[in-house]
């Protein structure tokens, strides 16, 4: 193991409550020859990371079984720690700028048509990795003809990286708020609510499909959901992910609350009242999961 790469960690050992039957997922063993070994094998082929093995997605195989992954750019350690996130936190390495590259031509030999990209916090670059996402961008448009959502940091709302991506033309750009207001400070200490919204205002100024997500069972009231879902709403977001928290490991943020599926179904008719036009909320939505079908 890279001794620069550590899992993001609180001081104490918090146990992992069972899940509920709702967030039990049905696990499918496949063939060698599904669509999923074909996935994993072009992702292991080319050296790419995806967030659906570095954030421990509890969707991956259902995803990959529709071949359909999220690529995740400039490597798999993040220079942020947050409390709640299972990708490794450390001092990553010199950005790989073979990687667009292999990532569009990953692209186009799988065919894909709705391609989401990501990626790791990268404050250590200038940009803030801005230039490798677009130079992606560029590389999928001249191989395969795709709907392209991107995922991004917050880039610490330089508008030079904003540009840099505006520039690229995506079809989808998504920030995810995360979490509310309140709780910032104790499971995301190095990111900040407001330059989050100030983001997605950013975006949506400029024209783009805009997204956002918010997970819930960190310890969030209902109080503090309305509000955050009130000002992504004035922040301009009008397509909506709202997922249940689940703890990666013993180290990380304790869960609070498994969020029941009748409470998550009132927050989309919550935010569907707000006039949010796509939202997609249940225990297992993930801000990737199945983006191509909320965008048809």
């Amino acid at each position: 193991m890279n001794p620069l790469k550590k899992k993001a960690r609180t001081q104490e050992i918090h146990p992992i409550p069972a899940h509920p039957d709702w967030m039990k997922v049905p696990v499918r063993f496949p063939l060698e020859e599904d669509a999923l070994s074909k996935v994993r094998s072009e992702v292991a082929g080319k050296k790419l990371n995806t967030v659906c093995e570095s954030a421990s997605c509890p969707n991956l195989n259902h995803c990959w079984n529709r071949r359909t992954a999220t690529y995740m750019l400039a490597g798999d350690i993040c220079t942020r720690r947050c409390h709640y996130c299972d990708v490794a936190f450390g001092k990553p390495a010199a950005l790989d700028m073979e990687e667009p590259k292999r990532v569009a031509e990953s692209v186009a030999e799988l065919e894909l048509k709705h391609v989401v990209l990501t990626a790791v916090n990268r404050d250590d670059l200038k940009d803030g990795g801005a230039f490798h996402f677009a130079e992606t961008i560029r590389q999928i448009r001249s191989r395969r003809d795709c709907i392209i959502e991107v995922l991004i940091p917050d880039f610490k709302a330089k508008r030079e990286s904003l540009d840099l991506i505006f520039a690229a033309k995506p079809n989808i750009i998504n920030h995810n708020i995360e979490t509310v207001r309140r709780l910032f400070p104790t499971v995301a200490p190095s990111k900040n609510y407001e330059r989050s919204l100030e983001v997605l205002r950013e975006i949506a100024g400029q024209g783009f499909k805009t997204k956002s997500g918010i997970i819930l069972g960190l310890g969030e009231n209902a109080e503090d959901v309305e509000e955050c879902l009130r000002d992504l709403f004035r922040a301009g977001v009008r397509m909506l992910t709202i997922g249940q928290y689940l703890q990666p490991t013993p180290t990380h943020y304790p869960v609070q609350e498994y969020i029941k599926p009748e409470d998550f179904a009132h927050w989309k008719e919550f935010s569907y009242s707000l006039g949010f036009k796509v939202v997609a909320s249940s225990p297992l939505v993930r801000s990737s999961y199945h983006a191509d079908e909320y965008v048809e």
